[in-house]
């Protein structure tokens, strides 16, 4: 039924005039641009009742000016030689293609002749213009690039309405996560005076003030606290306040009232509330409001509720609104609801393992707090230990297809009873284990590192632990290593691709270093993914052969006529290619002398060659973390007059050291340049022949020469490194080092070779051609701790220790540079004999530092430490100082 308007006239018979009116004026307008159309093809001799086919013979394209002919001729589908029916659809699909196009304001196709059956037809298109070049106005300088790439304005792209308003959009999304958020950008586009159909896009932007958090009220709470709730939100923090006066008389009356009354409790929580409120420093996070991050922090509290066993806990209602100087606040309700409790967890559908096992690993008792994150973490997922959660169970005993499902079967009153409904599934087996984005590292290099391989079933403790072994190569970056499986159940196989992003694993150390008093140069070349065999085979000089996985290293040092050493050498980690078992040969040399030519009489000069073998074995047991190393050195010192740096004896004569060494080390650290987690522990046994004891000769008598013509020693080393990753990407790193020589004859004494300094930045500036050990120690002089060194810098140390506590944080972990902040507390030193050692007298210092790790040139640090212990006669040796390391020099 209609209803009447006041006039007493129906409403619906208007609305029908109005509709009858505009289609009655669109039909005429129709009908006119229709009789237009029909007018021209009847001037061409085209009857529009009866459609005719014709045959195009000539195309021609009009108002183009950068389009290609042919590319436009071919999109429309038309063609020279094709059959189409007048009137019909072929021209208006044509024009449709051609706007679908998008490089167009218009598209329009004339019939301009026919001839027969023949039809000629021209394409009219005005083009949009290009992009030639941006400028900006309101940006700095250094934001012009970044801001190009992350919105992506690309030169020479067609102009479009779409995409104007795309640009503008990104722009200011690009403020807002800034801050931004009344972000204001203006476009204007001028065409270019050089360039036909071009424009330059003038954007200007006005960032206007950031909008920032003034305050956050939190309304419904009980049993967590404001603070508490505010320390969720990660990213949306309240503006810095110090207001030390507001509120002081209420503070003091407070205290003073729990004071009286012996209530110390309340006096620190008033206290705490008082510095909460009126002193809130923000450092490390700005008071910004970003909508994204915003959404997220109440997930975050929700998040953090329901760890807490507030399972119905929800934010009812959330404002923001205008407060003070353009800022905002933000108002939160929040319904907490009731604490819950787990009661009875079963699980249904086990098979493979028993209830008590997997209840084991679930790790949640009767009465723990209901917490659903843990629950699932336990079920699903658990990254920090292997075999850690349920699924690490099944997954790693080849339940590829193992699911578990926890449902809530009952709740009463705080109570809660799961039910986890286990899906078993097939076991899945192995079928291929691809590697894919080595383009220089040979296939069977990664491939033997793998402990994945077709045949056996699927692991995921196994696919973890291959992907640690592939890092470890250091030929591939970690952050993005990808190990897919691939799964098909109708084979019950699974294909294992390992996607690898190759680095540069050579490395060049070009440096300047000061030792002794002189300026050192030095030049060093490792090739660390070096094929030996490629050397004479054509094509693989790529400047280097390379892709064997062996390393070369070549070096070499000097400061001028008086001083050179140069060294090389060659490793093969699998010795044979079948097995993990290491062969490793180097010689070195060095040569120091006084500048003064062989035939002077005042020549002075101190020679050492050195030549060592090594063979290592990667271990079963206990793990296969473990290796075992042998090594065997032949150290020929010749002195000649010498008594400058390393004084003993008669300062001519020439000494020998035959060593061994043996050496057990375990590595489990999750990536060789920054570990998050995992530890390296190694200890070494070196010893000569003990020829003293062998022999009947009496040395209490001999000179220091002849008593160290055949040098004897032992030498024990440790060293421990534990790495926790805290948080995420936050690692501790806690680290031991010892160090201790020994005799084995008291007529002969302590060797003068191969002693302890400590103290400093580590590097040897080329001077440990006695075979000196430079062990650093920040925040004192290079050596300065070294006993005696006040005394004759050159005694060196039998026994030392040292101990460090070290923060991480990574800057950057890209493949082409890893960056990572320190800040460290250390203590060591060193003792001239094993009687003298105490672990607790060592030397404290504290700093920071930061490390950048390039694949071309290594590690390179510096380092800001200050030493809190006097060293006795060397007044200046601790204090504030700068160390700069090459290639972990200090670590």
């Amino acid at each position: 039924m209609l209803k009447k308007d006041s006039n007493n006239k129906y409403a619906g018979m208007k609305i029908s005039k109005i509709i009858i009116g505009a289609i009655i004026f669109i039909c005429v307008i129709s009908s006119g641009l229709y009789a237009q159309e029909r007018d021209a093809l009847r001037a061409l001799g085209v009857n529009m009742n009866r459609p005719k086919d014709f045959t195009i013979a000539g195309i021609t394209v009009s108002d183009t000016k950068t389009l290609d002919r042919n590319v436009i001729v071919m999109v429309s589908g038309l063609e020279i030689g094709k059959k189409i029916k007048i009137p019909g659809d072929a021209i208006p699909s044509a024009i449709k293609k051609l706007w679908d196009l998008g490089v167009a304001d218009n598209v329009q196709i004339f019939i301009t002749k026919i001839e027969g059956s023949n039809i000629f037809l021209n394409f009219v298109l005005t083009e949009r213009p290009r992009l030639r070049k941006v400028v900006f106005k309101g940006v700095r300088k250094g934001e012009k690039t970044k801001l190009i790439e992350e919105v992506g304005i690309t030169t020479g792209k067609i102009i479009t309405n779409y995409e104007l308003s795309r640009i503008k959009n990104n722009i200011k999304k690009h403020y807002a996560q800034k801050g931004f958020r009344n972000c204001e950008v203006l476009l204007k586009q001028v065409p270019d005076k050089d360039r036909k159909n071009s424009v330059t896009l003038h954007i200007t932007v006005n960032k206007n003030k950031k909008v920032k958090v003034y305050r956050i009220y939190v309304d419904g709470n009980i049993q967590v606290t404001d603070h508490k709730i505010k320390s969720y939100m990660k990213e949306t923090k309240e503006k810095s306040s110090v207001t030390p006066l507001k509120g002081l008389d209420n503070l003091i009356l407070d205290v003073l009232a729990t004071t009286s009354r012996l209530n110390f409790a309340g006096m620190v929580d008033s206290t705490t509330k008082f510095f909460r409120e009126h002193m809130k420093f923000r450092i490390f996070k700005g008071s910004k409001l970003i909508k994204e991050k915003y959404e997220e922090d109440k997930v975050s509290i929700i998040d953090k509720y329901h760890s807490l066993g507030y399972r119905d806990a929800r934010i009812v209602k959330d404002s923001i609104y205008a407060a003070e100087d353009g800022m905002v606040n933000i108002k939160l309700t929040i319904e907490e609801g009731r604490k819950y409790y787990f009661r009875n967890i079963t699980f249904v559908g086990n098979k493979v393992f028993p209830t008590s096992e997997l209840k084991r690993v679930l790790k949640i008792q009767k009465g723990d707090v209901y917490n659903q994150k843990h629950l699932q973490k336990y079920l699903e997922y658990n990254e920090t230990v292997y075999d850690g959660d349920v699924s690490s169970l099944y997954l790693n005993r080849g339940y590829l297809w193992y699911s578990g499902n926890p449902y809530e079967v009952a709740v009463e009153n705080d109570s809660i009873d799961i039910e986890i409904r286990i899906s078993e599934g097939e076991r899945a087996t192995l079928n291929k284990v691809l590697i894919k984005g080595n383009t220089r590292t040979n296939d069977h290099v990664a491939v033997r590192e793998m402990k994945t391989m077709p045949g056996q079933l699927f692991n995921r403790e196994l696919l973890i632990r291959t992907s640690r072994e592939l890092a470890q190569l250091r030929y591939f970056d970690p952050e993005t290593m990808n190990p897919s499986p691939q799964p098909n159940p109708a084979e019950k196989t699974v294909d294992i691709v390992y996607e690898v992003t190759e680095t540069s694993s050579d490395q060049i150390e070009l440096s300047g270093g000061w030792g002794y008093g002189r300026i050192m140069g030095s030049l060093g070349l490792s090739f660390n993914n070096f094929s030996l065999r490629g050397i004479f085979k054509k094509g693989t000089w790529r400047p280097i052969p390379s892709g064997d996985g062996q390393k070369l290293s070549l070096r070499f040092q000097t400061y001028g006529k008086g001083y050179f050493n140069y060294s090389i050498s060659f490793t093969e980690p699998w010795l044979g290619g079948k097995k993990p078992n290491s062969f490793s040969v180097s010689y070195y040399k060095s040569s120091y002398s006084n500048g003064r030519s062989s035939d002077d009489p005042d020549r002075a000069s101190f020679v050492t060659d050195g030549f060592t073998l090594g063979l290592g074995k990667r271990l079963g047991w206990p793990d296969d973390y473990f290796t075992l190393m042998h090594r065997v050195s032949f150290l020929f010192y010749r002195l000649d007059n010498y008594r400058e740096i390393f004084n003993f004896g008669s300062g001519t004569g020439r000494y020998n050291n035959i060593n061994y060494a043996i050496s057990l080390n375990r590595n489990s650290t999750t990536a060789p340049i920054y570990p998050r987690g995992g530890s390296d522990v190694g200890l070494t046994l070196e010893t000569t022949i003990p020829y003293s004891l062998l022999s009947s000769k009496d040395y209490s008598d001999m000179t220091e020469d002849e008593k160290f013509k055949w040098i004897e020693y032992y030498k024990f080393k440790f060293h421990s490194k534990w790495y926790i990753e805290l948080v995420n990407k936050l690692v501790l790193s806690t680290r031991m080092d010892f160090g201790y020589l020994g005799k084995f004859n008291n007529d002969i004494g302590l060797t003068p070779f191969g002693r302890f300094y400590l103290g400093g930045d580590g590097l040897t500036g080329g001077y440990n051609f006695d075979g000196r050990e430079i062990i650093a120690m920040r925040g004192y002089e290079n050596e300065a701790l070294t006993p005696n060194f006040a005394l004759n810098r050159n005694t060196g140390g039998a026994l030392y220790s040292k101990y460090t506590l070290e923060l991480r944080y990574p800057l950057s972990l890209a493949p082409t540079a890893t960056i990572y902040a320190t800040a460290y507390l250390e203590a060591g030193n060193a003792w001239s004999s094993l009687k003298t050692y105490d672990p607790f007298d060592v030397y404290r210092t504290a700093g920071f530092g930061i490390r950048v790790f390039m694949p071309m040139f290594g590690f390179l640090g510096l380092d800001w430490g200050y030493g809190f212990d006097e060293v006795p006669g060397l007044p200046d040796a601790n204090g504030a100082h700068f160390h700069f390391s090459i290639n972990q020099s200090i670590d």
